[in-house]
């Protein structure tokens, strides 16, 4: 069905900000489709001695505003839809936090799960083999996604490097420190997310010092609860949540001691002193701030009526539907969309392509105050939007993203 598919709704929500901003028909032709997308096959020799042939993507959705940024997805769902839908989704993260980029997203459709540690080398060497010509620092730039790591990445920039005959470290980002990988890339989204509370904090009067609940508790949601505290302050962390349970302490619990717990046991049931709560029973705290940190589409119209949060802090992709986005205006609850608010990743992925091109390696206080820069920036931008058109943020983070790169458009001439 057209209404699942992920580039038709990339494409609903790119139209709704089109229509606000009056974008005239030819501006909205080029900006509702990639300008360049790629489909290949790739051959890997296996362990067991016989050849798989796997399909490979990259889709380079708009480089006005610089080079495509955009991570590589490895899935045994991955389709050229999906790669679209994120690829134009890339193209206004990067534009919302006013780095030079352009937006793309690549991917392969295969399970890692069920690849040994050389099949995966070979098909990350083989998917460079084929793409090489079109990547580059200062052309398009990959970085890991979803069961891509810092390794594959190594793999890939070392297959580029011998196709190209020369050290070029910035055309991957994502990588290992000792082969080019930049400080503070770790923590960065949830960092940057937490920049866009304190932010929003001074701006609705709220409480920094107040309680917070975090829904999904994996690599963003753990340093969410670390990070809160060492931003902001201070705060009273009351419920996370996994894919197994959540729990609730009244008093607030140390973050240091629940992450510390969920490394050693994989789960955040029975932490000590704690009492059972469900995601859903999490969502509805009243809390100062939440943390939207695992799946999509968790908040929907029929919860969304509930939520007593004052700040929707969306670390995850989508956690909100859209017909919930509107519900939650008009409740006041203020939510920092994803694409703003998880845009620490892309920042720093961005930092990193800098440090590259220029051989010269920033110390971690440096990446850290540049990302706080730029969030802070971002976020303000978009509550301006916000108020000055009385739209969700989420659709004020659209106007902005949206505009300034058809600002860009026209002046090349494309339009």
């Amino acid at each position: 069905m057209s209404e699942l598919n992920p580039f038709k709704i990339a494409q609903a929500q790119f139209d709704e900000a089109a229509e606000i901003l009056g974008l005239d028909p030819a501006m909205r032709e080029i900006l509702r489709w990639p300008r360049r997308e790629y489909k290949f096959t790739i051959p890997v020799k296996m362990d067991d001695g016989s050849t798989k042939v796997f399909h490979g993507y990259r889709v380079q959705y708009n480089d006005a505003r610089g080079p495509t940024k955009g991570g590589l997805r490895w899935h045994p769902a991955e389709t050229i839809d999906t790669v679209r839908a994120l690829a134009a989704w890339m193209t206004w993260k990067t534009s919302v936090v006013d780095i030079p980029l352009g937006g793309g997203k690549g991917g392969v459709t295969c399970n890692p799960k069920e690849m040994s540690e050389a099949e995966k080398q070979r098909l990350a060497r083989g998917w460079m083999r084929v793409i090489a010509k079109e990547l580059g620092g200062d052309r398009d730039c990959p970085a890991p996604d979803v069961y891509t790591t810092p390794q594959i990445m190594a793999w890939m920039m070392d297959e580029y490097e011998t196709i190209i005959g020369k050290n070029h470290p910035a055309v991957i980002t994502g990588k290992p420190i000792p082969i080019g990988g930049s400080q503070g890339r770790g923590d960065a989204t949830a960092r940057g997310g937490i920049y866009t509370v304190r932010e929003a904090c001074k701006k609705l009067s709220v409480d920094p010092n107040g309680t917070y609940a975090i829904q999904g508790f994996g690599n963003a949601g753990q340093f969410a609860a670390l990070l809160h505290k060492e931003v902001l302050g201070g705060g009273k962390l009351v419920a996370v949540s996994d894919s197994r349970g959540g729990i609730y302490v009244e008093d607030g619990m140390d973050p240091e001691a629940i992450v510390k717990y969920k490394l050693e046991t994989g789960k955040v049931a029975d932490f000590p002193g704690s009492k059972p709560i469900s995601n859903e029973e999490l969502l509805e705290l009243d809390v100062n701030v939440l943390y939207p940190a695992a799946l999509e589409n968790v908040i929907t119209k029929e919860n969304a009526p509930n939520i007593k949060a004052k700040i929707s802090c969306e670390l995850a992709n989508g956690p909100t539907t859209p017909e919930a986005d509107v519900i939650l205006h008009e409740k006041g609850v203020h939510v920092i969309p994803d694409f703003l608010a998880n845009a620490g990743g892309v920042t720093v992925s961005y930092f990193e392509q800098v440090q590259g091109m220029y051989n010269y390696y920033w110390p971690l206080e440096d990446v850290r105050k540049q990302l706080d820069a730029k969030m802070t920036k971002a976020y303000h931008s978009v509550y301006d939007m916000h108020s000055e058109k009385k739209v969700h943020m989420r659709l004020a983070a659209y106007l902005v993203a949206v505009n300034r790169v058809a600002e860009v458009v026209k002046l090349r001439g494309w339009v």
